[in-house]
């Protein structure tokens, strides 16, 4: 007897199962968080049984982990991290499209949207998951936008001004989605959704741009006072 069209069709049943599991965990840890996610509630969304977890994944923990790895694939394939952009682009092109991508990611629907919405989680309720997260995804964006900075100020990457400048730019786009429920009750005309995106872009670049063009030298500001002091004397 020819048993490798029922092992393949084990294998492709094996294989949907686990994916299914997939996705009804992006949706439950991206909506409820990693500590409030059940394994029940993945599992009835999966219709799958409460031992597909243990079974495909080992816990809860390597689900989860598994979850970041496979949100993080769909996002960056929908939206990569610079869209459209060549390495010869201005950094303030190179900024924009930074931005706008990561606007998209958390906006957007479905498996693009989990990842987003798991980090934006992981900066408020940090898992064991936060320092591999922050290694293998986190950081090498964060590199890429230190290194957009660096160029439009014009000082070094280690410069406190740049670790600055990168930090305000990535709140500004977290803000819109933490403080969706505040901001749609204090400016209701305000679209908190995709279709505010390109707005929502262009205005954080512009402002962040400007700010950095006006952006004093700390050192400067520092002896500031003392020459004024010493030439009143």
């Amino acid at each position: 007897m020819n048993l490798k069209p029922v092992a393949g069709l084990d294998g492709r049943l094996h294989d949907e199962t686990r994916r299914q599991l997939l996705e009804a965990a992006g949706e439950v840890f991206a909506t409820a968080g990693f500590r409030n996610a059940t394994v029940r509630e993945i599992c009835r969304r999966a219709g799958a049984n409460l031992a597909a977890v243990n079974y495909h994944f080992g816990d809860k923990e390597r689900l989860y982990a598994e979850v970041l790895h496979y949100a993080h694939q769909q996002a960056f394939k929908k939206y990569p991290l610079l869209p459209g952009v060549g390495t010869d682009a201005s950094p303030a092109d190179k900024l924009h499209a930074f931005v706008r991508s990561f606007l998209l990611r958390i906006f957007d629907a479905g498996p693009t949207a989990w990842f987003g919405k798991m980090m934006l989680r992981e900066m408020i309720e940090p898992t064991e998951a936060l320092d591999s997260l922050l290694e293998e995804r986190m950081r090498p964006m964060a590199n890429q936008l230190r290194g957009m900075v660096t160029e439009i100020l014009g000082c070094p990457p280690n410069d406190e001004r740049t670790r600055l400048c990168s930090l305000s730019i990535v709140s500004q786009c977290v803000f819109y989605h933490h403080c969706r429920r505040v901001v749609a009750r204090l400016f209701p005309e305000q679209p908190l959704d995709a279709t505010a995106v390109d707005k929502l872009a262009d205005h954080i670049t512009r402002f962040s741009l400007a700010a950095m063009k006006n952006l004093p030298d700390p050192q400067r500001a520092k002896s500031r006072p003392a020459s004024s002091a010493h030439g009143r004397h």
